[in-house]
């Protein structure tokens, strides 16, 4: 068994229209399509940087709606 089998169905989906929204918001257009081996270090570690802290962002609100639920 391999350890990047998914939990969630569809969360591959859900996590790579995060990843193009984000790099969107950070002026990358076509981020799908580019070659990202053309883009800076700094660039791919602000779209993976900003889908970590809208994650945690999410996961935050979550359990804190439940704890006061």
């Amino acid at each position: 068994m391999t350890s990047n089998t998914s939990v969630v169905a569809g969360a591959k989906s859900a996590l790579n229209n995060m990843k193009t929204e984000i790099a969107n918001e950070l002026g990358l257009a076509n981020y799908q399509t580019m070659d990202k081996g053309n883009l800076t270090a700094r660039q791919n570690g602000y779209v993976g940087g900003y889908m970590t802290k809208r994650l945690v962002e999410m996961a935050e609100q979550q359990l804190s709606g439940k704890m006061n639920g």
